[in-house]
């Protein structure tokens, strides 16, 4: 057991554990350290929810805690010893190489008066390091840093002489930039809000006064405490449900009591909100169903009073009901209704992964990052993991400042996307389009589109590029007239704008082919100097880390130059990307196992590639098996430098590439980003036809960071 363990435990109840310890977890991912999680004792009935958040977002497998009864069962029978062997064991399954464990201790509560003694036999059965969690419970940074103190004394024997760490949860702290409901678009992208850190010193300073070193003062913000309006049925008793509508998705981020006027009650009608209404309130109903209609994302509406509105009112609401509005009705009067909605649980469902992200990113912003990174162990090999790639894509792409053109720029994925980048800061995009059909869609879609994203009319523009395009094209015999036909698609009249340098870079295929996509581009944009084809890579976000597979959408059957071009591309990409490239070429053989004419493709192309980028660890060929399992690498290539460890996969051909991914993706519940294009003299990549939002913003992100970086 050499790796550190940190056991997270709370000073008083409510101090928002879970929350917490999901946030340590995130912020040591990101930093790429090797990190496992464990609850040792599940203090509630039904499934244990942090072990489930975990596994929700991270597909690790996790043992399952220990129930309370059984714990309460033991220490009644004095088998204290036996409970901690039990732990220990626990801890042991998932301890493997991570370098260090996030443990969760217990929570005291008016039946758990036990809670710090099994705590402190937790820290000694693994010789943990504690971080204390707390909440201030008063204004005065002194008598915060007593209470805390107070609490973590009860730990002495555990920390001895040492520095204690804490960490301060829903502290009100000034906060700028602060997310609303409406703003959460995809919580991995980012966590703007901020706190100035002058406002932070006085509390800091007070626990260093006290031995504890603040790593981390979390602010109190209420977005990360909106539960789903579905949550409803689960929490309050006597819900009848009316219509669900898109209750999976809405979130109570404020009740609104309408028992005024509907004037005065417009006020709360706004996104996140939950009215609460007596049933017989039809004009208070049919508001919230035009706001519904306007756009206003409703957390939903709740009637009191117990009946079911007239079928006339239900007539009338209909699309708004349709459009996601949740109805729901309780028999128990408005305001106990209220103060059973306020002071109902708020805790991260275990199904609610949006959430989860969020309250992750969140606690991880506030943490200190200098201390987290000096648990890492100082000889691991660098590991990206999906949170931190997808992080540093953002980031990368941030500091580009690129213009990205993006020529389906009616589609409804697209126009949100482009939305998202503008307001995250990730790239300046430009629409082509109608523009009164793209925020025809927009307001259908309830996108406000930002000052950042530009809307471009091809017919007002594309009559600039005819001549140009003759110039590239002339050598084919291209005439103005048929030059000025192919620039009404806007496919090809976005390749022209990045040609000449207009935009920095191209993004399509929501709604075209990847032929639609690259051929343009090969005609016009042409291949890099010293790259003689186009290939792809896929970034696969796997739980552990994050693999690069090439190619798996472009090039159907590479001899072995080409199958070498290709290595050397992709482990370039990688290398871009914060990814150590050690490659595998993929074949059915390992070695000489095998032999025929597509294991000397690999074979052939392997050497290729090792003499084109002498600096890489490239090797092959290596079945899949090989390439990424210790065990088995052990076995069938023991002296190979990449085998059992690769990052970056060669396939021999599309077929197998193109079924590998989606075979990976789709079993695996792996997130891919890509295919992203190489070889191209400038940024162009293609996304497929089902692609969903976040996808086109990561692919968005790519695209700046290729714009910025000749190597990638």
């Amino acid at each position: 057991m050499s790796n550190r363990r940190l056991l997270v435990v709370p000073t008083a109840h409510g101090v928002g554990l879970t929350s917490v310890c999901l946030g340590i977890f995130r912020a040591l991912d990101r930093l790429g350290i090797p990190v496992g999680f464990l609850k040792p004792i599940r203090q509630s009935e039904g499934p244990d929810r942090s072990t489930a958040l975990i596994k929700l977002v991270t597909g690790m497998e996790l043992p399952e805690p220990i129930p309370r009864a059984e714990v309460e069962r033991l220490l009644g029978l004095g088998d204290d010893d036996i409970l901690m062997e039990r732990v220990v064991s626990a801890f042991n399954s998932i301890a493997g190489d991570r370098d260090v464990i996030v443990v969760e201790g217990m929570i005291p509560g008016p039946e758990i008066t036990y809670s710090t003694q099994i705590n402190v036999a937790i820290a000694k059965a693994l010789d943990a390091e504690l971080v204390l969690v707390g909440t201030p419970l008063h204004d005065d940074p002194v008598k915060v840093a007593d209470t805390i103190d107070i609490a973590a004394r009860a730990y002495g024997e555990v920390t001895g002489d040492a520095v204690r760490s804490c960490i301060l949860n829903k502290v009100a702290l000034p906060v700028e930039n602060a997310p609303t409901l409406d703003s959460i678009v995809d919580a991995a992208v980012s966590w703007e809000a901020t706190v100035a850190p002058e406002a932070i010193a006085p509390l800091a300073r007070a626990l260093e006064n006290e031995r504890l070193h603040p790593l981390g003062i979390i602010p109190k913000l209420a977005v990360i405490a909106a539960p789903r309006t579905k949550e409803l049925v689960t929490e309050l008793p006597g819900i009848t449900v009316i219509n669900e509508g898109d209750w999976e998705h809405r979130r109570i981020g404020q009740v609104t009591l309408c028992a005024a006027s509907v004037r005065n009650a417009v006020v709360g009608l706004e996104s996140g909100s939950l009215v609460i209404t007596p049933v017989d309130r039809e004009d208070v109903i049919l508001a919230a169903a035009l706001a519904t209609l306007r756009g206003i994302k409703l957390a939903g509406v709740l009637l009191t009073g117990g009946t079911i509105p007239d079928a006339r009112i239900l007539e009338l609401c209909q699309p708004a009901l349709e459009a996601g509005l949740p109805l729901l009705a309780r028999q128990e009067k408005s305001l106990p209704t209220a103060i059973a909605v306020e002071t109902m649980n708020r805790g991260v469902a275990a199904d609610d992964r949006e959430r989860a992200d969020l309250v992750m990113n969140a606690v991880a912003a506030y943490l200190d990052n200098q201390w987290l990174k000096s648990l890492a162990g100082s000889k691991r090999e660098h590991r990206l993991s999906a949170p931190a790639f997808r992080h540093q894509l953002i980031e990368l792409a941030r500091a580009a400042k690129k213009r990205i053109v993006l020529p389906e720029g009616d589609e409804p994925r697209t126009i949100a996307a482009a939305a998202i980048c503008a307001q995250r800061g990730i790239a300046s995009c430009a629409l082509l389009g109608d523009p009164d059909e793209i925020q025809k869609v927009a307001t259908r879609e309830g996108v406000e589109l930002p000052d950042g994203v530009e809307i471009i009319d091809p017919k007002t523009v594309a009559a600039e590029y005819v001549a140009p395009m003759v110039e590239l094209r002339k050598h084919k015999g291209l005439t103005e007239a048929a030059a000025a036909d192919q620039l009404e698609d806007t496919v090809v009249l976005g390749t022209m704008m990045l040609k000449l340098d207009h935009v920095d870079g191209l993004v399509s295929g929501a709604v075209h082919t990847t032929a639609n996509t690259i051929r343009p581009a090969l005609q016009l944009i042409k291949t890099a100097p010293g790259s003689s084809l186009v290939s792809s890579i896929f970034f696969m976000c796997l739980p552990e880390q994050v693999l690069v597979y090439g190619d798996c959408a472009v090039n159907p059957d590479p001899d072995s130059t080409a199958l070498a071009e290709i290595a050397m591309q992709s482990a370039d990409s990688a290398k871009a990307f914060g990814i150590d490239p050690r490659v595998a070429m993929i074949s059915y053989s390992t070695g000489a196992s095998g032999a025929g004419s597509d294991v000397e493709k690999v074979i052939e192309a392997t050497k290729l590639a090792r003499a084109g980028r002498p600096d890489y660890l490239i090797d092959g060929p290596l079945q899949y098996d090989a390439a990424s399992v210790k065990e088995v690498a052990k076995k069938k290539a023991p002296d190979s430098p990449v085998a059992g460890r690769a990052t970056v996969f060669i396939f021999p051909d599309l077929n197998t590439g193109n079924t590998t991914y989606k075979a990976v993706q789709r079993s695996a519940n792996v997130v891919s980003i890509g295919p992203m294009l190489q070889g191209l003299a400038k940024p162009v990549n293609d996304l497929s036809r089902g692609a969903l939002v976040d996808d086109i913003v990561f692919t968005i992100a790519l695209t700046a960071i290729q714009a910025a970086s000749p190597d990638v």
